[in-house]
C-alpha cells in the first residue's frame, strides 16, 4: 500500500492511498480460500474445488467485499502507524472513478484528529465547596408545606362567595352548538379552583358563584385537544353550584406523619431532615462543579476539531430555537443561524467534554453495569405500567445506554478531581446557598 500525506494542518489530515491490484487480488484469493474448505462443486469433493474455478464463479461478488476490507485494513494499519484518533468516522472517497478489475484502487482520506490533551495538577486547583445545615426552621416549614399538600376541604357558610383555592361542588353539562357531548357532563364534582385541571377559562368563570347558582360557563377546546371532535370548538357548561368549600391545612400531628409512612411525628422529622440535606448536598455539587468548570476552561487550552465545535454548535443552535419557539415542534422550519456566542459556548462544552473523557480514560474510570442498572431504574419509575417497554427500548438501543452512562462517566471524572484538588468548606445558609443555584442560570 502506498500513502501520500497531502493535508497537516492543525488537526487537519488527509492522505491519498493506493492499494495496488496485487494486494486486491491477495485478498480476494484468500476470503475465496477460506470459502473452499466448505464448497462442494459438482464433480470434485468437498473443500477440493480449484481456486481458480471458484475466482471464475464467485470472483465479481467477493470483490466488493474485498476492497472494502482492504480500506478498512490499510486505515487500521494507518492509525496504529500514525497514532491519530479521528474525532468522527473518516470520509473515505475512490478518486480513480473509471476502476475497472486489474487496476490498481486509489482513495483519498481526510478527517480531524483528536488533540493532544494536557493533564494539569488538579492538586493546585482551589475550589470552594458549600455546606448548609439543616435546621429546625427548614424542617418546620418542609412540615408545614406538607399540612398545606394535605389540605381539607370544610363547607362554607351558605352565601359565601367562592375564591381562587376554594373547593366547589359542581353537576355540569357541556354542549357544542347545542348538542351535549360524551364525556361533558358530570354530578357532585368536586373542582379546585386555580388548579387548571379544567378547559382554559372554565374555572375562573366559577370564581365568585354562590351555593344554588345556576351559571353557563362559556369556554373554547384548545386546538390541540385530544377529542378530535371537540379541538378548536366553542362549548357551553351549565353548572350548577351545590357547596363552595374553603381549605383547611392538615394538622401537623402523628395522623399526619403516617400519611407519609412514618411511625410519628418525630420520624416524619428525621425523614425531612434527612431529605433535606441530602437536596442541599445535591445543590452545592451543582455549584462545586460549575466552579470546577470554569477553573479547567481557563486553566487547560489545546486545538479543538472544528467539526465537533460546529456540530456542537448547531446543536445548541437548533435547541435553543425550539426552547424559544415550543409551538414549532417540528424540524422543517430550514436552517439557524450560528452565532459567535453559540460558537463559544459550543467550544467551551466539546473542550471541557474532551478534557474529562481524557482524564477519565487515563485513569481508569469506569461506569459499571450496576450503576447503568441503577439509573435505568429511576428513569423507568418515570414511566409508570410501561417499565418493561422502558428497559426493552434501552436493552437493544446503543444510543439511548450512552446517553445514560455519558452523565454517570462525567460525575465519576468530576469525584476524581475533586479528590485531588485542594477543597475547602464554607457554611452558608439555605438562603445562601439557594442564591448560589439562581446565580448558575445566570452565567
Amino acid at each position: 500500500m502506498q500513502v501520500t500525506e497531502t493535508q497537516n494542518e492543525g488537526l487537519k489530515r488527509a492522505y491519498d492511498m493506493i492499494i495496488t491490484a496485487e494486494e486486491l487480488d491477495a485478498k480476494v484469493n484468500e476470503k475465496l480460500e477460506a470459502a473452499r474448505a466448505d464448497f462442494q462443486m459438482k464433480g470434485f469433493r468437498k473443500g477440493r474445488a480449484p481456486l481458480a474455478l471458484m475466482k471464475k464463479m464467485f470472483g465479481q461478488s467477493v470483490l466488493g467485499e474485498a476492497m472494502q476490507e482492504s480500506i478498512d485494513t490499510a486505515l487500521q494499519e494507518h492509525f496504529e502507524k500514525t497514532g491519530d484518533r479521528p474525532t468522527m468516522q473518516p470520509e473515505v472517497k475512490m478518486t480513480n472513478d473509471e476502476w475497472k478489475e486489474g487496476d490498481d484502487v486509489a482513495v483519498s482520506v481526510s478527517y480531524e484528529c483528536l488533540p493532544d490533551i494536557p493533564e494539569p495538577d488538579f492538586s493546585k486547583l482551589k475550589l470552594e465547596r458549600l455546606v448548609t445545615v439543616v435546621d429546625d426552621e427548614a424542617v418546620n416549614e418542609a412540615l408545614e408545606n406538607l399540612a398545606a399538600q394535605s389540605q381539607n376541604f370544610e363547607k362554607r357558610r351558605k352565601g359565601s362567595k367562592a375564591k381562587e383555592g376554594d373547593q366547589v361542588v359542581i353537576d355540569f353539562l357541556g354542549k357544542v352548538d347545542g348538542e351535549a357531548f360524551e364525556g361533558g357532563a358530570g354530578d357532585d364534582y368536586p373542582l379546585v379552583l386555580g388548579s387548571n385541571s379544567f378547559i382554559p377559562g372554565f374555572e375562573d368563570q366559577l370564581v365568585g358563584a354562590k351555593e344554588g347558582d345556576k351559571l353557563d360557563v362559556n369556554v373554547t377546546f384548545p386546538a390541540e385537544y385530544g377529542a378530535e371532535h371537540l379541538a378548536g370548538k366553542d362549548a357551553v357548561f351549565e353548572c350548577t353550584v351545590k357547596e363552595v368549600r374553603e381549605p383547611k391545612p392538615a394538622e401537623v400531628n402523628d395522623e399526619l406523619a403516617t400519611k407519609y409512612g412514618a411511625e410519628n411525628l418525630d420520624g416524619l422529622k428525621e425523614q425531612i431532615r434527612e431529605s433535606l440535606a441530602g437536596e442541599y448536598k445535591g445543590a452545592a455539587r451543582m455549584v462545586l462543579k460549575r466552579k470546577l468548570m470554569d477553573e479547567l476552561d481557563d486553566l487547560v487550552k489545546f486545538d479543538l476539531p472544528s467539526s465537533l465545535v460546529e456540530a456542537e454548535a448547531q446543536s445548541i443552535a437548533h435547541q435553543l430555537y425550539h426552547d424559544e419557539h415550543p409551538e414549532d415542534t417540528g424540524h422543517d422550519h430550514g436552517d439557524i443561524e450560528v452565532t459567535d456566542e453559540h460558537r463559544k459556548l459550543a467550544e467551551r462544552r466539546v473542550r471541557l467534554g474532551l478534557l474529562l473523557a481524557e482524564i477519565g480514560n487515563r485513569n481508569n474510570v469506569e461506569v459499571t453495569e450496576q450503576e447503568i442498572q441503577q439509573a435505568m431504574f429511576q428513569q423507568a419509575s418515570q414511566y409508570p405500567g410501561q417499565e418493561r417497554e422502558f428497559f426493552e427500548f434501552i436493552q437493544k438501543n446503543e444510543q439511548a445506554q450512552q446517553q445514560l452512562r455519558a452523565p454517570i462517566f462525567e460525575d465519576k471524572v468530576v469525584d476524581y478531581i475533586v479528590e485531588l484538588a485542594d477543597v475547602s468548606d464554607k457554611e452558608v445558609s439555605k438562603e445562601e446557598l439557594e442564591e448560589a443555584i439562581k446565580a448558575l442560570d445566570k452565567e
